[in-house]
């Protein structure tokens, strides 16, 4: 047999990973850098769940969608729900009790909220006590600039949102770290679960002082004028508040040549923004097309804005309305039961210097396109959906018609850790549902890493489900 024969039915029969660089052309990468401006816009400007809500809202309405149905055709309808969870979809030729292509991705990324009694003083300096949120290396998050997010709920009921620490003019915040040359016993001697201990997460907010060294709490109350001065708050107004302590800055190009993007929140908002981007930019949908945006992920998809909830079947409820029908229950779950969907999450990219952490044949690699998981779980798969063979089929299908570069992965080796997803939750309706979404290096770190080409693949992927 000659060489030529061998090599092609070696290419046919052998499943081999591409890179994305490979497989498309000048005009294609050039979509991929101008993508990823619109993506690092979006970090930039939704750091917390409510700003990612606010910025999808305002991209919807820019895209005609509305909150209540009008004469448009497609039908393209957004709800939103506490701030936190919001829904957009376009309306396909097929009817609608035969089921919608559905993506569910999290608003939510770990982080570190402040209590609700956080201020307090000690050794002359100024802190606020945080209780951190979601899966994190604690030691990550010291010695870095941090900024606030959030939302307080003053005295009289009004509410204010305060972001500081991410322009130029601001004053950052900071965990502090010891130093070095004392580390020996309370650091380097433990393990890394018993030497950067949660509740020593603590935010420096302040050193000077209030009035002379007779006044009682000085330090504290010098912070509490100064919130009091510029945002009219007292210390009972930090209870009801939802202040959130993320890393500062911007998103970044990373590498010479400027192939990957460092941000806080891909894992979440890579899939939020590219769902977003392909739903404002199907055409003509075959089923109706719906994406759900939910909070809660990191820390189990409870609460009422989690994937838990009943939002999606209260949005599935109006779009019945709209389309004429009866909003019934039997109905709703007849579309849920219908229905496609995709757990749209990051999963974790192998790690060149952490590489006997991952089964290589199954880790998914930066710059090789989205990632198919066909289950998540851990050990034994517990906590996994695992969706079917005929679902995976007819996905991996439709990913190499529309030229989609992808790629499969797991979540590590088995019995070396795991995780989950909210695939599983939205399963119990009885849908068809698999993860899918980038590889993301350093994940749930303060600085992620994802490859600009598989942001791109990614978006083109979810483009064509929901327009399939």
């Amino acid at each position: 047999m000659k060489k030529r024969e061998i090599e092609r039915i070696h290419e046919k029969l052998i499943s081999q990973p591409k890179l994305v660089w490979d497989q498309i052309d000048k005009r294609e990468k050039e979509r991929v850098f101008n993508l990823d401006k619109e993506y690092q816009d979006f970090l930039n400007t939704a750091k917390t769940e409510r700003e990612a809500v606010t910025a999808i809202s305002g991209i919807a309405l820019a895209n005609r969608f509305s909150s209540s149905h009008s004469s448009s055709d497609p039908i393209r309808m957004m709800k939103t729900f506490q701030e936190k969870s919001i829904a957009l979809s376009v309306s396909g030729k097929e009817p609608i009790d035969e089921g919608v292509n559905l993506i569910v991705s999290h608003l939510d990324s770990p982080r570190l909220d402040l209590k609700q009694n956080p201020l307090y003083e000690e050794v002359d300096l100024a802190f606020m006590k945080t209780h951190y949120y979601g899966g994190i290396k604690k030691f990550q998050w010291l010695t870095r600039p941090l900024a606030i997010h959030g939302r307080v709920v003053r005295s009289d009921g009004s509410s204010l949102d305060i972001i500081v620490g991410e322009d130029d003019a601001d004053p950052v915040f900071t965990v502090a770290d010891v130093l070095p040359h004392l580390a020996k016993k309370v650091q380097y001697d433990k393990k890394v679960s018993d030497a950067f201990v949660g509740e020593k997460l603590n935010v420096m907010v302040g050193s000077l002082p209030f009035g002379d060294k007779d006044t009682k709490d000085r330090f504290k109350l010098a912070i509490l004028t100064l919130l009091n001065e510029k945002f009219g708050l007292v210390e009972e107004d930090l209870i009801s508040a939802e202040l959130e302590v993320v890393p500062a800055g911007k998103a970044r190009d990373v590498g010479w040549d400027r192939g990957l993007t460092g941000a806080y929140g891909h894992d979440g908002r890579s899939c939020v923004f590219t769902s977003l981007k392909a739903m404002i930019d199907i055409k003509d949908p075959q089923k109706t097309a719906l994406v759900l945006f939910v909070d809660k992920e990191e820390i189990g998809s409870d609460g009422a804005t989690g994937a838990k909830s009943r939002f999606l079947e209260s949005f599935l409820a109006d779009l019945l309305i709209a389309h004429g029908k009866e909003p019934l229950y039997h109905e709703i779950q007849k579309i849920l039961m219908n229905s496609r969907a995709i757990s749209a999450d990051g999963n974790g990219a192998l790690d060149p210097d952490f590489q006997d952490v991952h089964e290589k044949r199954n880790a998914a690699r930066l710059g090789y396109g989205v990632c198919l998981a066909k289950f998540t779980g851990s050990g034994g798969k517990y906590g996994a959906n695992d969706a079917n063979a005929e679902y995976v089929g007819w996905l991996r299908n439709l990913f190499n018609q529309k030229k989609v570069v992808w790629q499969t992965g797991e979540l590590g080796k088995v019995d070396e850790g795991g995780g989950g997803t909210v695939a599983k939750f939205l399963a119990t309706y009885g849908m068809q549902i698999v993860d899918c979404g980038p590889p993301v290096l350093s994940m749930h770190s303060p600085f992620e890493i994802a490859h600009k080409g598989d942001i791109y693949m990614t978006y083109k992927g979810y483009r064509a489900f929901l327009e399939s």
